[in-house]
């Protein structure tokens, strides 16, 4: 008898025991692919051999060395290397635990440093589950309902979903910047924004990637008006989608970078990095907490950022990515509840409808559960859990993505009987 809570959704029926690269294994011995990730977090692979050996060594000198009250060396080394990888003049980072808690950390400095309460999101952003987090986030109401009221100076933008409307990217691209101008003039003035924040590549909504039109037309606004640009590379980030950030597909340059999941492999935590100058505008001690840059956590960020450089993960999440990408193509062409497949990299969402766009998340998740059946772990995402996502562990081999794809094969002709 288990005494988790109720309120707890697991997506399979699967207890696992142990874990190998793209693999687990439940109590029983049944092997899965493991094409979940632990919703994208698990970047190389199940027990990677350099970050158990990391992580190990680790445990055995010191495990928590609360970093507001001294200073380590995993956590040091981790800001050094995490700086080489930003963008621009960003040049200093800060550790939390989760996702949530540093999209908390970076309002928090944007509005510290610009004096100013608005925040500008866009539909379909998923930002986290804690109070501030889920206030800026609309990519469903399961993380709102019931939860309100939520943080003022939150302010809503469109994202080109041009998907969604049956509209051409163009279309969709040119709506939403107008949108945003229009908001500008009519609920947020610049003078009262402190940031916008975005997923450029958004997760949970559906996978739907931004442009490039859209990323610069937003970069180009904040520059103007003096608003920070922050990305959310939480999910889309590391290597993903066959860029070390995803916001690099698009040609902008952000003010602050939020990263988590696969910065450890597996291990909690997470960071938002900003240019020192930028930082400096935060009120002192606004930064911190009990568990943020546990040694043997950011020991384990370490291996998994020389596994990166070893195994040239970015440029396998590329390859591998394209070749998913081609066969999930092949076999849309069969299945016509296969409406579009969208991302980028190893982060693809297949949106199950019928010919108008109506979401059938009754089919969607047959094909998860006949997927699992088959061995063959994936997730849903989506506003009805429609989409059907695929986010290997970048790690993955292509001989792998075949086994996936004829696992996944063999579930569609069961569904579809």
């Amino acid at each position: 008898m288990s005494h988790l809570s109720p309120l707890l959704k697991q997506a399979s029926k699967v207890c696992v025991e142990r874990g190998e690269g793209s693999w687990v294994f439940d109590v029983d011995g049944k092997r899965y692919l493991d094409f979940t990730s632990g919703i994208g977090v698990t970047s190389t692979g199940h027990c990677h051999p350099k970050v158990v050996a990391a992580a190990r060594e680790q445990v055995g000198k010191i495990v928590h060395a609360q970093y507001t009250t001294v200073a380590h060396k995993p956590m040091l080394d981790l800001s050094d290397r995490l700086s080489e990888r930003m963008p621009g003049a960003i040049d200093s980072v800060a550790f939390t635990n989760s996702g949530s808690e540093a999209v908390e950390a970076a309002l928090r400095l944007a509005r510290h440093a610009t004096g100013r309460a608005n925040i500008i999101v866009f539909d379909g952003g998923f930002h986290g589950r804690t109070m501030a987090a889920a206030s800026l986030t609309t990519s469903g109401t399961k993380v709102r309902t019931g939860f309100h009221p939520m943080m003022a100076g939150v302010v809503v933008a469109p994202f080109p979903h041009g998907y969604r409307h049956g509209w051409t990217e163009e279309q969709a691209t040119d709506f939403a910047l107008q949108e945003l101008d229009h908001i500008m003039k009519t609920q947020s003035a610049p003078s009262d924004t402190a940031a916008m924040i975005i997923e450029p590549v958004q997760g949970e909504f559906g996978y739907y990637p931004a442009n490039k039109a859209f990323m610069q037309g937003l970069a180009e606004r904040c520059k103007k008006h003096g608003i920070l640009f922050i990305c959310d590379e939480i999910q889309a980030g590391y290597g993903r989608t066959g860029k070390f950030w995803s916001h690099e597909h698009f040609d902008v340059q952000p003010d602050v970078v939020i990263t988590a999941k696969g910065l450890a492999s597996g291990f909690p935590l997470s960071a938002i990095a900003a240019s020192e100058e930028l930082m400096n505008k935060g009120m002192p001690g606004s930064q911190g907490g009990t568990y943020g840059a546990n040694a043997v956590a950011c020991a384990a960020a370490l291996a998994t950022l020389e596994v990166f450089d070893d195994e040239q993960l970015v440029a396998n999440a590329e390859k591998q990515g394209a070749r998913l990408l081609s066969q999930l193509s092949e076999l849309q062409q069969g299945y016509r509840f296969i409406d579009t497949i969208r991302g980028k990299g190893l982060m693809l969402g297949m949106e199950i409808g019928d010919d108008h766009r109506t979401p059938r998340a009754d089919i969607a998740a047959k094909l998860s559960a006949a997927a699992e059946a088959h061995g063959l772990l994936l997730l849903r995402c989506g506003t009805d859990g429609q989409i059907v996502r695929w986010l290997p562990p970048l790690t993955v081999s292509a001989s792998e993505i075949d086994d996936a794809v004829s696992r996944f094969a063999k579930a569609l002709q069961e569904v579809a009987e």
